[in-house]
């Protein structure tokens, strides 16, 4: 039965199954596949297995690999003569993804693909490759494609590949005029050409594809923005992103990655997006408590430094492209030489090596048990949280139902100022909105007056007893609402949360914290913590990788609600104890 499957389903089917060796996030992205071939009517999506088929055909009938391209560039063995190129079964599953989805409405499904894959494997001759087929194969006159960069010497790095591979097709250079800088097809009007950002050479371009290399040495998100710019009005434009491992966290490459994990891992939707990302794995008890990478002093975890099948996870060509002895004398010089630990977790290993621990696992918190009804929190006891943004900051404020049970239901409300949607238009900001989960007030800052009659409604409504606030924001707000005549708690913040967050990891942990609100399961998963010198833990929001103020918000209001509300009677947070969290 398996042999008769396409191979992007087939791959994905083997590597969910274990038969294939990938990491967690590789193992996500097969899932997702599968998922999606089973429910595309309900999503809306199209699997094409017979377009997908073609494409990766095209590689071995059209396409020639040359010597000299990354894809050998690390392999003393590699072949010298020009060869046929024949996809690993994990890039027939790039490949075929990307041109083989579509939507019910006919266009491609796929826009943009973040690929995360070791240094040698192949994947910017892959890219280059779709590429081509883009230009040549996939009936769009006028194609415009792009190998984008920030210099214009970077960008050439990439149509190398591609100059190559024409010259070395008898079909493609009999097909394609080559000119310094220029692959065009005259016929029709199409090209691929290398542009940089220099001198504005990103503007007017209306890309129908694109490849953005080694996104991991890219200073900012300029040329990104300009390539997805011009792919508006292009229904079948994609954009492919293949790159290594990078090491800083304030990076456009950090932010794909991190936004990739979520899409992968569910807690954002976007059936536009494409991720595979390669790499090591934690272990389940280090992932457990929100490890991203495995750790050097954990015996359970993948471990870069002995040789093994988990070699595999970060280097899909590992013995195709990459010969095992490349790795093996790698390692063994790393070994000696601490100075070349990190290049070697990056290049070899696709490590982030100043990645940080996410503080919750969301796993656990997908599995807290849901929103209790409206009518069940009539008469429980309510107590408010408030974090209020600086200009595009979000300004959060919740309010925590505390159940007879143990249980601690969230309501949330969040606001933007309408600048925020501009300047983060890749964040799903204006679908929040559309669904009624985001108020936006006008200007470039959060109209604190909307904000204020919304929580002196919630709270007459509610019956609120009790606002929690951060004093270094909210000092005005909070006397506004005190001459409205509710009560307001002023809660320092750092590590004088420390108990707060641990209360929180323990409800999370005990399944007893709900919310059913997107934005707040958005800002959960971007949570780090930092541990002071006595154990204690403050949250981090200048090392999380997106916003968090929901969070901060439910910590100030835990503060005050469950860890220091003078209690007058026995309660269920006083006699249970504490949850010791797993792991």
């Amino acid at each position: 039965m398996a042999r008769s499957l396409d191979p992007v389903t087939r791959y994905a089917r083997q590597v969910v199954s274990g038969k294939i060796i990938a990491n967690h996030l590789v193992r996500q992205a097969c899932a997702r596949h599968l998922d999606d071939v089973k429910h595309a009517k309900a999503k809306g999506l199209e699997w094409r297995p017979a377009t997908a088929q073609k494409a990766i055909d095209f590689f071995v009938e059209v396409l020639v690999l040359p010597e000299n391209t990354d894809a050998a560039e690390v392999a003393s063995d590699a072949p010298t003569d020009p060869r046929p190129f024949v996809l690993q079964p994990w890039q027939q599953f790039i490949v075929g993804s990307v041109l083989g989805w579509y939507t019910v409405k006919g266009f491609r499904r796929f826009r943009e693909a973040l690929i995360e894959v070791s240094k040698g494997g192949g994947k910017t001759p892959m890219c280059a490759g779709i590429l081509l087929y883009l230009l040549v194969a996939d009936g769009e006159r006028g194609a415009q494609c792009y190998m984008a960069a920030t210099t214009k010497d970077q960008s050439r790095l990439a149509f190398v590949d591609a100059e190559r591979m024409v010259a070395s097709s008898p079909a493609l250079s009999a097909l394609i005029n080559q000119k310094v800088n220029n692959l065009a097809v005259l016929e029709d009007g199409s090209f691929l050409r290398p542009v940089s950002a220099e001198k504005r050479g990103l503007d007017g371009k209306r890309v129908h594809g694109a490849m953005i290399d080694e996104l991991h040495e890219h200073p900012t998100a300029v040329v990104v923005n300009k390539m997805r710019a011009g792919t508006k009005g292009r229904g079948n434009a994609l954009i492919l992103k293949p790159t290594n491992s990078g090491w800083d966290r304030t990076s456009v490459l950090w932010q794909h990655h991190e936004y990739s994990r979520k899409v992968l891992d569910g807690t954002l939707t976007n059936e536009a997006w494409f991720a595979f990302i390669c790499g090591l794995d934690p272990c389940d008890d280090c992932r457990a408590v929100g490890k991203w990478f495995p750790s050097d002093d954990c015996p359970d975890c993948d471990d870069w430094r002995v040789e093994g099948p988990h070699w595999l996870k970060a280097n899909p060509n590992l013995g195709v492209s990459v010969p095992w002895q490349y790795v093996r004398e790698r390692v063994h010089q790393a070994k000696g030489m601490p100075s070349e630990v990190s290049d070697v977790l990056r290049f070899n290993f696709c490590v982030w090596t100043q990645g940080t621990s996410r503080a919750i696992d969301m796993g656990k918190w997908a599995a807290c048990q849901p929103m209790p009804s409206d009518e069940e929190l009539i008469g429980v006891p309510v107590y408010g949280g408030l974090d209020l943004g600086e200009s595009d900051d979000f300004s959060a404020w919740v309010r925590l139902y505390l159940l007879d049970d143990g249980r601690v239901a969230v309501k949330c409300r969040f606001w933007i100022p309408d600048a925020a949607l501009v300047k983060f238009a890749n964040r799903p900001y204006t679908e929040w909105k559309r669904r009624g989960l985001l108020t936006v007030t006008e200007g470039d800052v959060t109209d604190y007056a909307v904000v204020r009659e919304q929580i002196i409604e919630d709270c007459e409504a509610d019956g609120v007893l009790a606002v929690a606030y951060d004093p270094r924001s909210a000092n005005e707000m909070s006397q506004n609402l005190a001459g409205a005549g509710i009560q307001i708690v002023k809660t320092t913040q750092g590590f004088a949360l420390h108990e707060a967050i641990k209360r929180t990891g323990d409800l999370i942990v005990a399944g007893e914290l709900c919310s059913d609100n997107p934005i707040l399961t958005w800002m959960a998963s971007n949570v780090v913590l930092l541990t002071g010198t006595k154990g204690e833990k403050r949250l981090a929001k200048e090392r999380c990788p997106e916003k968090v103020d929901g969070m901060a918000a439910i910590y100030t209001a835990v503060d005050w609600a469950v860890c220091r509300r003078p209690v007058e009677s026995a309660n269920v947070y006083l006699t249970r104890g504490v949850v010791t969290l797993g792991g």
